[in-house]
């Protein structure tokens, strides 16, 4: 006789692999409780200003805000990451001397950006 040998596949529909990300990044003008009061596409006159990022299964890795103005790298602020959803945020004073355009990007520890926003400063 014969044994009849059956394979079950199970199907995990809707549990897909989910790629390490930054989910959500902005500037704002604070942040409260670990989440962004706003989001700002242009700032007059805020000082400091904040740059908020949800981090999603880059845990046990270190992620940084790279901080430039009109191209140049102002600041660096690195992050240890210590869970699968992770929430961080950097600031900036920016002297009135400082108007113009400034990135923030998040870059991973291997050195890929993996989120970049552009604001437009204005200090009277």
């Amino acid at each position: 006789m014969k044994k009849l040998v059956m394979v079950v596949l199970l199907s995990v529909a809707g549990l897909a692999y989910a790629a390490p990300e930054a989910a959500r990044h902005q500037f704002t003008s604070a942040v409260v409780d670990r989440e962004p009061t706003d989001q700002l596409a242009d700032a007059l006159n805020i000082s400091p200003i904040f740059y908020f990022t949800e981090l999603i299964d880059l845990q046990d890795t270190t992620v940084t805000h790279r901080w430039l103005f009109n191209g140049n790298v102002m600041a660096e602020v690195s992050f240890n990451v210590g869970g699968p959803r992770w929430r961080v945020y950097s600031s900036k004073q920016i002297q009135p001397h400082w108007d113009g355009q400034w990135r923030v990007e998040v870059v991973d520890e291997s050195g890929v950006v993996i989120a970049a926003d552009d604001i437009n400063i204005l200090m009277d």
